[in-house]
C-alpha cells in the first residue's frame, strides 16, 4: 500500500484531523495531528503501529494546550497493555486502544465484526481521553446496520452513549453520528 492520507472535521466542536497511513513491516503506521479549538485548543499528535492482523501493537499520543502537555505511550503485552512502560493490570484483557479525539481507532473493531446482518461484537478497550491522556478500560459494542453501517454503544467509560457510524469498503469511517465527518483533500490552487 502506498501511503494514504484521511482526513476529517469534527461536527460537534470546530476540530480537523490528518492521518497519513503507510505499510511497514508486517503491517501499518499510522500517524496524525487533530487541532481541536474544545478545551481551550488543543493539539493531540498520534502515532500508531498495527500489526498483519489489524491489531494495533503501540500507540504514542502527545498532548499540547494551554494548561500544558504531555506524552502517553501505550504498548500491547501478551494479553494486557503497558501505560508509559508500567504493566496495568486493569487493562489485562481489553483488545484495542480507542483514543477519543478520532475515529480512525473504530476501524480496528468495525473490521472484525461478523458480516451477517445484525452481527454485532462487544470488546474491551483501554480508552485514552485525548485532553487529559487518562486511560481507563471501557466496554464497548458494535452493531451492524447494513454492509457499511454500525451502530456504537458504548457500556463503559460514556455510558449510554451511541451513535451510528459509517465507513467506506474498507471500513474506514466516513461519518460517525455527531462527532466526526471525512472530507476530501482539496487540490492544490483550489
Amino acid at each position: 500500500m502506498d501511503a494514504r492520507l484521511l482526513l476529517w472535521r469534527r461536527l460537534d466542536v470546530e476540530g480537523l484531523e490528518r492521518l497519513e497511513m503507510t505499510a511497514s513491516d508486517g503491517g501499518l503506521d499510522a500517524s496524525s495531528t487533530v487541532l481541536c479549538a474544545a478545551d481551550g485548543g488543543l493539539r493531540v499528535d498520534h502515532r500508531w503501529r498495527i500489526d498483519r492482523d489489524g491489531r494495533a501493537r503501540s500507540l504514542v499520543v502527545e498532548r499540547r494546550g494551554p494548561s500544558g502537555g504531555g506524552t502517553l505511550r501505550l504498548e500491547r503485552v501478551g494479553a494486557g497493555w503497558s501505560v508509559d512502560g508500567r504493566r496495568r493490570a486493569d487493562l489485562e484483557g481489553a483488545d484495542e486502544p480507542d483514543l477519543s479525539v478520532t475515529p480512525f481507532c473504530n476501524t480496528l473493531p468495525i473490521r472484525r465484526v461478523p458480516t451477517s446482518a445484525g452481527a454485532s461484537l462487544t470488546i474491551d478497550t483501554a480508552w485514552i481521553d485525548g485532553a487529559t491522556l487518562e486511560v481507563l478500560r471501557s466496554r464497548q459494542r458494535y452493531e451492524r446496520l447494513g454492509a457499511r453501517r454500525f451502530r456504537y454503544v458504548d457500556l463503559g467509560a460514556a455510558l449510554g452513549f451511541e451513535a451510528v457510524i459509517e465507513t467506506d469498503d474498507e471500513g474506514w469511517v466516513l461519518r460517525y453520528e455527531s462527532l466526526f465527518e471525512r472530507v476530501a483533500p482539496l487540490e492544490r490552487g483550489a
